[in-house]
């Protein structure tokens, strides 16, 4: 069997209280908001460790924690905004690379499974108008210097860029990022037996009425039982 060529790459930070997840506070204080992201990278990583790859890297901006299993080249982010950021991280692979965030804790080994034959870019738009992965068959750093990070428009000009490089370009599903409260309880109702979801069910009391719409004392039962419901919890470890 031929041994795959293709880098993984995670690009993330180290989940400190107040340097991630700001916008789960409030209702979330920064201690539970980097809770649930910790929670958020180890799925990822985990999933990441199932596909098969030559090299997985974590891009880390920080330093590596408990969180982290063994598997993993451990590199630095480099200085500068996100696009300089990312393109440092595909300068640094050889061959084939697909990148991802630690965003998207839902994501699947079926996802990061790339058929290099039928694509020369893989392209996994986010619901915000980001993107939550990016593959390129032959990496090129310009490919995304110069595209504006963390605005509504940011996927379709990333993609634009890769057709215009004349690429042929393979969709992957829509996933959503977890940004809010809102977002933390829909990506646990998709990813039930997940660490993140059994993180955000023990803060379902706090993420409840936010991600639900539902009045305190109503949106707590929905999430903990309905959601996140203690028999789904199973493969959490």
């Amino acid at each position: 069997m031929t041994k795959p060529t293709i880098t993984l790459l995670v690009i993330a930070k180290q989940p400190l209280p107040g340097r991630v997840k700001t916008r789960l506070v409030p209702p979330c204080t920064h201690e539970q908001a980097a809770a649930l992201a910790e929670a958020a990278l180890a799925d990822t990583l985990h999933t990441v460790l199932t596909v098969p790859a030559s090299r997985r890297v974590l891009v880390l901006d920080g330093e590596p924690g408990p969180w982290l299993p063994p598997g993993f080249d451990v590199v630095p982010q480099c200085g500068g905004p996100l696009d300089e950021r990312l393109a440092a991280a595909f300068a640094g692979a050889d061959g084939p690379a697909l990148l991802i965030g630690m965003d998207t804790p839902q994501v699947t080994r079926g996802l990061l499974t790339v058929d290099w034959q039928a694509a020369d870019a893989v392209f996994g738009p986010a619901a915000d108008g980001g993107f939550w992965a990016l593959g390129l068959r032959a990496p090129d750093p310009a490919l995304l210097r110069g595209v504006p990070m963390s605005t509504p428009g940011t996927g379709a000009i990333q993609r634009a860029r890769l057709l215009a490089a004349g690429l042929r370009v393979a969709d992957l599903p829509e996933l959503r990022d977890v940004d809010t409260a809102a977002d933390a309880v829909a990506v646990a109702r998709q990813a039930p037996r997940s660490r993140f979801a059994a993180r955000a069910r023990e803060l379902a009391p706090v993420l409840s009425p936010a991600g639900t719409g539902e009045p305190a004392g109503t949106g707590e039962d929905v999430l903990g039982e309905n959601i996140l419901g203690a028999h789904a919890l199973g493969a959490t470890a």
